[in-house]
Formats: structure tokens, C-alpha cells, sequence
């Protein structure tokens, strides 16, 4: 998507060695061709390059830095850490860096555009020499594709406009002329946005997840790889609904189809995090309307490594996809615990968030005993559903609580009955992941393979 870049700190004149004060007894021929004279008094000139203004006679010149000094900057260095772009401070403190949720989406410097994409839609809307701008144009989409830069639409549209007039040249059948014409336009609406599918594994021309892309590099899931796709969001019609809508429905549409790709969130590691490629503007106007979420390292220059993390109806099997179904019912009325963090300071909001785990530990604990368990995972699965069924109870008794103490002490008991520990036994009859992830006591309750927490059975 197009991003201004940051604004650059203020650049001085620089550094000039001072200017020796002329001798007052120096006297110098007069020369009806020299240049004029600089009025020693006169305002300095508001050229950026012209020198600096000579002292008046006698006066001594102003103290200069050392010579190789610069000029300090009237900015803050850029602290180490912060994902905020450099330039003047913001009167409301460092801002956060938006991400591909990171997206591909951040203040950063555009790359450069391609000349041969000009050339091409300059004369594919000619349509004087038809033949010469479709071939830029193809070589303009190569060029774009191995040096990264800007000009993709540019180039398809010029492509789309030259062949369209090639074939009205040559062919002058109107019928035959319009057909080709939608198969051409659909060819650059599938080129201007050439994302991975679901499933795919792909490389970054960059490197990185974060920034602006025109390309990706599919590759094996095999071996390291910088981005896993495991979600494609279709976006309505109509025109751009603008960068902060397109990145909401991001953070919105991928969060919540994690779990379906990868059901078991346990077997995700701790590094993984989510990120997305959004639609821009200009690739917007050729057609794009697709979101597709990714799972990458938390360090978005750093590789996943070798193997798929997918792990759904595709490759588990009836056993594991029924008691993974089952957890997330759990797992999602966990994630909706509420943002105060004590009980004292949201009690009606805790009441009711622990309402609805009691109904979701009902629920779960009646899917898991209407499914027929095969194998030795039958008797492991009965003991976490009385685990289960315990803890519904007291979960239901913290709802009604009277007062925050009286939540704490059932709210306690029911929490360490639903301890994630307590469904290694089930899971490893299952073939399930049996390493719980890094709970991060800050979220509410989030079950995710990136080291959110949650109390996943």
C-alpha cells in the first residue's frame, strides 16, 4: 500500500571554514569586468548554495565547529527498540509502529519506479505503436520482478491497453477484439496481485515481513521459508475503503481463522506470529480484493523453519480434529475476559465472563462424551471430561458471585481444574502436542501458538 515516507530531519548548510576578515589597509585595482562586489552589510542571500555572507570590516567572524564537525541534529537519536519512524518527537510520546499486523504495511521509503512500466502505459494509451508497448511492458514486469521495484500496475494496464489495440489493428473483428480484451485484463488483475495461496510457503524478496512488497517467491515448506499462508480473506466491491479499513478487517478476519489452519495450537512454536498482506490502492484498481494472512517468525527478518504448521481435517485424524473442536470451544470464551485486569475493578464484567466459560466447559465436556473414542485415548479423555464437569461448577458459583473474594476462592478451584497440565495425559494418547506454549499473563486467556496465553484442554 502507499505509505508517505517519514519526514527527513533538517539538513543545514554545511560546515565552511571561516572567511579571514579583509586587511582595512588592503586595497584592490579597480576592474570594470569583475563581478560586483557582495554588499558587506546586506542581508544574507536565501540561495541554499551561495556562500556565506562576508563579515564587515574589522569585525571578527562568528566561532565555527572544528573542522569535520556536524551540526547537531534538533531531533532525538532513533532509541533502539522502537519501531517508530525518526523525525521530529510527537507531542503524545513515541507512537507504535503498525504492522503486515504486523502487514506489509509501514512507514517505509517506497521502492523506486520502474521506467520501462512509464513507457509502457504512456503508449498503450497512445495506441500509436501498440506492438512497442506491449513488449515494455512484459519487459517492465520482468525488470519489476528481479529488482522489487514500483510500477506493476502501471506496466499491466499498459500491457491491457496495447494488446487491446494490437488486436483491433490487426484482427478489426470487434466480437473476437472484446473476448480477448476480458481474458487480457483478467491476466494483469492476476498479475498486479500474485499473493501465495493458502498453503503456500513463500520468501520475500526483502527478506522481511514488513514493508511494501510487489512480489513473492514460492518455495517448499520443506526447508526455510519466510512466510506460511494459511488464510485468504475476499474483500467486497465498491472503491478503496482506505489503508485503515483494509488493515482493521486484517486484524479481524486473520486472528480469527488462525485456529482453523492450525488446530492445535500447542504444536505452533512460541516464535510464530501473524501477519498479513493487504491490498494497496493502486492494485485495488485492477481488481485485487484479497487479504492473505501469514504465519512468520516474531522477528520479521528472521526464516520459519523447514515443515508446514498446518495441522487441521487435512492431516489429523477423526479422534484428534473431535477433541481439538472441542477445546476451542473452551478457548474462545476465555478470550473474551475483560480488559481490567483485578476483579475489584470490573466485578459485573468478571461475573459474566466467567458465566460464559461455565456454559462453553458444558458444552465442551458434552461434545467430548458424545464422540467415540478409539484406542487408549477412551479412558484419558473420560477423566478430563469429570475434570471438566468439576470445574463447570465452580466456574458457575464464581458468575454468582456476591463479592470479589467470593470470586477469587471458586474462580481458583475452577481454574486449576481446567490447569492446561492436567490434558497432557489426553493429548499424548492422541498424538496431540503435549508442550503447552508460553502463557503471556498479560492477555486474557488467548490460546495462540505465539506465546499467548490461555488454559487450552
Amino acid at each position: 500500500m502507499s505509505i508517505p515516507p517519514p519526514p527527513q530531519g533538517p539538513e543545514g548548510p554545511q560546515d565552511q571554514p571561516p572567511v579571514p576578515a579583509p586587511s582595512p589597509q588592503a586595497s584592490t585595482p579597480y576592474n570594470p569586468y569583475a563581478p560586483p562586489q557582495q554588499d558587506p552589510y546586506a542581508p544574507p542571500s536565501a540561495d541554499l548554495y551561495a556562500s556565506p555572507p562576508q563579515t564587515p570590516y574589522g569585525a571578527q567572524p562568528p566561532p565555527q565547529p572544528p573542522y569535520g564537525t556536524q551540526p547537531q541534529s534538533p531531533y532525538a537519536p532513533y532509541p533502539q527498540g522502537m519501531q517508530t519512524p525518526p523525525g521530529p518527537p510527537s507531542p503524545y510520546g513515541p507512537q507504535p509502529y503498525q504492522t503486515w499486523s504486523q502487514g506489509y504495511t509501514p512507514y517505509n521509503n517506497p521502492a523506486p519506479l520502474n521506467g520501462m512500466s512509464i513507457a509502457a502505459l504512456v503508449l498503450g494509451i497512445l495506441c500509436c505503436v501498440p506492438g512497442v508497448g506491449l513488449v515494455l511492458g512484459l519487459i517492465a514486469l520482468n525488470q519489476i520482478k528481479k529488482r522489487g521495484e514500483r510500477g506493476r500496475s502501471m506496466a499491466a494496464t499498459g500491457i491491457v491497453l496495447s494488446a487491446f489495440g494490437l488486436v483491433v489493428g490487426v484482427l478489426g473483428v470487434t466480437g473476437a477484439a472484446t473476448g480477448f480484451w476480458d481474458e487480457v485484463k483478467d491476466s494483469a488483475r492476476n498479475n498486479a496481485s500474485a499473493s501465495p495461496v493458502k498453503g503456500e510457503c513463500f520468501d520475500a524478496p526483502s527478506g522481511s515481513l514488513e514493508g511494501m512488497t510487489y512480489d513473492f517467491d514460492v518455495v517448499s515448506c520443506d526447508g526455510e521459508h519466510d512466510g506460511e499462508v494459511f488464510a485468504v480473506v475476499r474483500m467486497g466491491s465498491g472503491s478503496y475503503p482506505g489503508d485503515k479499513k483494509v488493515t482493521a478487517t486484517a486484524d479481524d478476519k486473520c486472528y480469527a481463522l488462525q485456529d482453523a489452519y492450525a488446530m492445535d495450537g500447542w504444536a505452533v512454536p512460541d516464535d510464530v506470529d501473524i501477519y498479513y498482506v493487504t491490498p494497496t490502492s493502486q492494485s485495488w484498481s485492477l481488481g485485487d480484493r484479497e487479504i492473505t494472512c501469514v504465519f512468520g517468525n516474531t522477528d520479521e527478518e528472521a526464516s520459519l523453519p523447514g515443515g508446514s504448521l498446518r495441522n487441521d481435517a487435512t492431516n489429523l485424524d477423526s479422534d484428534q480434529v473431535a477433541y481439538l473442536k472441542a477445546a476451542h470451544v473452551l478457548n474462545a470464551a476465555l478470550d473474551t475476559a475483560p480488559d481490567a485486569q483485578y476483579v475489584e475493578d470490573d466485578l459485573p464484567g468478571h461475573k459474566a465472563w466467567a458465566g460464559r466459560v461455565s456454559t462453553a466447559l458444558t458444552q465442551q465436556a458434552d461434545l467430548l462424551d458424545g464422540h467415540e473414542w478409539s484406542g487408549a485415548s477412551a479412558e484419558p479423555v473420560a477423566a478430563l471430561v469429570k475434570d471438566l464437569r468439576t470445574a463447570q461448577k465452580e466456574w458457575a458459583k464464581a458468575a454468582k458471585a456476591s463479592d470479589a473474594d467470593e470470586f477469587y476462592a471458586h474462580y481458583d478451584k475452577g481454574a486449576d481444574l481446567i490447569d492446561p497440565q492436567k490434558s497432557v495425559t489426553a493429548r499424548k494418547a492422541l498424538g496431540l502436542a503435549t508442550t503447552p506454549p508460553t502463557y503471556d499473563e498479560n492477555d486474557g486467556g488467548e490460546d495462540s501458538g505465539g506465546g499467548a496465553g490461555g488454559m487450552e484442554v
